[in-house]
């Protein structure tokens, strides 16, 4: 009979904690927050079309908003029309491997990134910057600081000359034919990579006001550990006049570009809202309004 009481007790205990509710009682409630999630989630549009080859195409932005015009052949204009993987795709590292713990964002930008630990935050907008700069074939303005202060300059690249870097000390060296090819423009982006960061690459870019946020602004902050995330697209609202964008990343290791997903709510999918207060919250990252800097030309 003992044995028999202490069963049905522990039966009694189980059926509460895996949520049995007798039948007598009265039916458990769901929440009113939950209740409204759940509407949400129903009636949340769609900011992915699926089809599309480019974030212009790809990433639609909410109701109300469109995007803003921007000049053609402009950095914004490149930005905008970055091709993407496929829907769906993960974030693969410089040895191909995915990403751990991969799932915080929207679309993988289909760029090729080289096969070494190099393309990280900074070089990831050192990258799309000096790749716009090279397809407008404006060789003399592809220029970047390391982390000491030495200027690599591609037009020095370009003539044969190539970096030595022995100890603190950096300096050029005629050792290569002249070359214009893409080969060794990429060998010049892994030699900026491997020398530059966000300490150095903050220093380069300048402080702009939020309120006159660009396509092409980068929100950084400098050191170790830093990190710099790229604005990639923006919409505006017909009505309010309300903007909004949409935010890039590299990370560590070195790993594909990639836009980012927004998860903080606000029932705007990807999109970030630019009046923020205080914080801008990002799955990476945590950055402020004075965190806004720009390319300088």
């Amino acid at each position: 009979m003992k044995i028999f009481l202490l069963f049905s007790l522990f039966l009694l205990t189980l059926f509460q904690f895996c949520g049995y509710v007798p039948a007598q009682s009265t039916p458990l409630q769901m929440p009113e927050v939950q209740a409204d999630t759940v509407k949400w989630e129903e009636a949340a549009p769609s900011y992915i079309d699926k089809e599309g080859k480019d974030i212009a195409h790809r990433i639609l932005p909410p109701p109300g908003f469109e995007r803003v015009m921007v000049p053609e052949n402009s950095f914004a204009a490149y930005l905008r029309n970055l091709p993407l993987k496929a829907d769906g795709a993960e974030v693969l590292l410089y040895d191909g491997t995915a990403k751990p713990g991969s799932g915080y964002h929207v679309a993988v930008v289909d760029v090729p990134i080289g096969n070494r630990d190099l393309h990280q935050c900074a070089d990831a907008v050192i990258h799309l910057r000096a790749e716009y700069l090279f397809s407008q074939q404006r060789y003399e303005d592809i220029h970047f600081n390391f982390s000491n202060g030495f200027r690599a300059s591609y037009s020095e690249w370009r003539k044969g000359n190539r970096i030595r870097v022995d100890g603190g000390a950096v300096s050029w060296i005629p050792t290569s034919a002249a070359s214009t090819s893409y080969t060794s423009f990429w060998k010049y982006l892994e030699m900026v990579f491997a020398y530059a960061g966000t300490a150095s690459l903050s220093q380069e870019l300048r402080s702009v006001a939020f309120t006159d946020m660009q396509i092409g602004d980068v929100f950084i902050i400098g050191g170790s550990p830093g990190h710099a995330e790229i604005v990639v697209d923006m919409a505006v609202h017909q009505e309010t006049g309300e903007k909004i964008f949409l935010l890039a990343q590299s990370y560590m290791p070195a790993q594909e570009i990639h836009v980012l997903d927004n998860l903080q709510g606000q029932n705007l999918g990807p999109w970030y809202k630019s009046d923020f207060a205080g914080e801008l919250q990002t799955p990476s990252y945590t950055f402020y309004k004075n965190s806004l800097k720009r390319f300088l030309q």
